[in-house]
């Protein structure tokens, strides 16, 4: 039993729908696109229900006249009916990143306290490890899936168990701010990013010939966090800007873009804009020699 506000597709053209039609189940939706009650999820319950089923919309947001239940509610439904409630809380924030405006990303320690029988979440994404698939929960029911048979056939390779588990290992160390990438980036302040951007864009000027076919620049800005999580939140930024004299904003992204290595910039008002919240310090040396010979 899902919530018809819930079914949701991410990349690849991978629906829920679709996905729970494969493995041979039946699917009842309840409730509307934009508000779903608890009583919904009990009247819809019946003799052969396994699972209620809460999905959390990571690339999409619905907001004005909404409601659903709380897990801590539909957890107590499901001990009552005496059926599993799953709950896939995407994109994986195992910490609080409300102060960083993703308040509203489910936390996984939060979803099993408030009684969450299964959840399943994403190892990269917010996690910051490498892509793949986690689910905790009840012992019997984690037994349960590692006894299955595609449990052999999807295991992750020890590759993927080594980048997850050097993840995990920073968030036991309390360093998970500073070691994790996609962590580092979200937590750095606007301050921080504007010094940079401000001192890298003095420096580039300075490299440039007198007849260089761009002006170099800083503008304030947005950053985007990407990758299926968050949308709507764009944490302010300052943006080291290219604006073309003798060439477009296009002809400097292409000839980033299939530079080696390659930069990955985007465009806005026709100037090409790095943010240097996503540039490592290791990464500026190198950055800087691209493009003062582009």
């Amino acid at each position: 039993i899902v919530s018809r506000g819930e079914l949701v597709e991410i990349g690849g053209d991978f629906r829920v729908p679709d996905v729970l039609a494969s493995s041979g189940i039946t699917l009842k939706e309840v409730g509307t696109t934009n508000r779903t009650k608890l009583a919904d999820y009990k009247k819809a319950i019946g003799e052969n229900t396994a699972m209620l089923l809460r999905v959390h919309p990571s690339n999409y947001r619905i907001i004005g006249f909404t409601s659903s239940p709380g897990n801590a509610e539909l957890a107590a439904l499901a001990r009552e009916k005496s059926v599993v409630f799953f709950e896939d809380a995407g994109s994986g924030a195992v910490v609080d990143l409300s102060d960083f405006g993703l308040g509203d990303e489910p936390l996984i320690s939060r979803s099993i306290a408030e009684g969450a029988d299964l959840v399943a979440f994403s190892g990269d994404k917010l996690l910051g490890g490498p892509q793949s698939g986690i689910i905790v929960g009840r012992r019997e029911l984690i037994e349960t899936i590692r006894r299955h048979p595609l449990y052999r056939a999807l295991r992750p390779d020890k590759l993927t168990y080594a980048a997850l588990e050097a993840t995990l290992l920073a968030y036991e160390r309390g360093t998970h701010f500073e070691e994790i990438p996609v962590l580092r980036m979200l937590s750095m302040p606007e301050a921080e990013i504007e010094t940079r951007a401000t001192a890298f864009a003095n420096e580039l000027r300075g490299k440039l010939p007198e007849g260089r076919s761009f002006d170099v620049d800083v503008m304030r800005g947005e950053s985007a966090i990407g990758g299926g999580s968050a949308p709507g939140v764009h944490p302010e930024t300052t943006l080291v800007a290219l604006t073309g004299r003798s060439v477009s904003a296009d002809a400097i992204e292409r000839r980033l873009r299939l530079g080696s290595p390659p930069v990955i910039a985007r465009i806005a008002e026709d100037k090409v804009l790095i943010d240097l919240r996503t540039v490592g310090h290791n990464e500026i040396e190198s950055l800087m020699a691209k493009l003062a010979t582009l």
